[in-house]
């Protein structure tokens, strides 16, 4: 597997599956045993997809049938928005690490820079249903995943659905500077502005939502990239799927995407892109794509900037 370094010189493997939505019983421990045999090394997770056990068992089933080793994998989960206030967040990531039964996680994320009402409930809401949110500045959240990697609890953190105004002020107060940062990105929002940004920075982003999330919610009058005329026309050129040709730009436009899909035969053709390089004519046509759409879309993770 194909790998880039990231800040601290740890291998970040260019290529990784997404468990996002696999929430059946047993589906992401399939999903995760299906990927590590046809040779993925990189898996997201996070506490709020309510898989991180399964997710674990995936990996520990492997690792007990001599497939791979802890070292070979390279796991990211999140830190929920319940669990900002910086007292809480080594609990949260030791909760994460339990859920695992894991001994480290390689990449610990913010998942956001919004904070919600402290509490069991993942989506707080008051008597009208509207979310709760606390304003717990992210800075003071980034002091406490400092504290994990202090403690070994994982190897490298990040952030999530990050601005470049909201990374330039955390920055200023980090003393371990952010390995990545996971936003949406596809051809119809590609983040090229964002994507030079953190490059300038240092920071690798992870292309969430790459193939533009089918079963996300999204605007019913949006077109998937997946269905883009362009795009099915170099899926034709290249004699490639179109999801292969998405996979494959967005690796080339420096971002780590992370698709997500519990059928074997999508995850084998979502691998099978390390064989062929788009051209740059070709490439410079999909970047013409953007249209600066979200198609996952995060209003209840709209976040508090802290930014004067």
């Amino acid at each position: 597997m194909y790998s880039v370094k990231l800040n601290n010189n740890r291998d970040f493997p260019v290529l990784g599956v997404g468990t996002l939505f696999a929430t059946k019983e047993g589906e992401a421990e399939q999903l995760v045993k299906d990927a590590i045999d046809i040779g993925y090394r990189h898996f997201d997770t996070a506490m709020v997809y309510r898989n991180e056990k399964e997710v674990g068992a995936g990996i520990k089933a492997k690792i007990s049938e001599g497939v791979v080793k802890r070292e070979d994998i390279f796991l990211t989960t999140k830190l929920w928005c319940t669990y900002h206030r910086r007292e809480k967040v080594v609990e949260a990531c030791k909760t994460s690490l339990s859920n695992l039964g894991l001994e480290y996680i390689d990449l610990y994320l913010i998942h956001s820079p919004s904070a919600f009402k402290e509490g069991d409930d993942f989506w707080p809401k008051d008597s009208d249903g509207k979310l709760m949110i606390e304003y717990v500045d992210y800075v003071e959240t980034w002091k406490g995943m400092e504290e994990c990697v202090k403690l070994g609890l994982t190897k490298s953190i990040g952030i999530s659905n990050f601005n470049s105004q909201q990374i330039d002020r955390l920055l200023k107060a980090a003393t371990i500077k952010p390995a990545a940062n996971q936003i949406e990105c596809h051809p119809y929002l590609n983040q090229a502005k964002l994507i030079a940004f953190c490059k300038e920075k240092g920071i690798i982003i992870t292309a969430y939502s790459p193939l533009g999330s089918p079963n996300a919610i999204a605007k019913e009058t949006t077109q998937a990239p997946l269905q883009d005329p362009k795009l099915q026309e170099l899926a034709k050129k290249y004699n490639k799927t179109v999801a292969q040709i998405i996979l494959r730009y967005l690796i080339q436009h420096g971002t780590v995407p992370i698709p997500k899909s519990s059928n074997k035969k999508r995850l084998q053709e979502n691998f099978d892109i390390f064989d062929f390089e788009i051209s740059k004519e070709d490439k410079n046509a999909i970047d013409a794509l953007n249209k600066n759409i979200r198609i996952s879309h995060l209003r209840r993770l709209k976040a508090v900037s802290y930014v004067t």
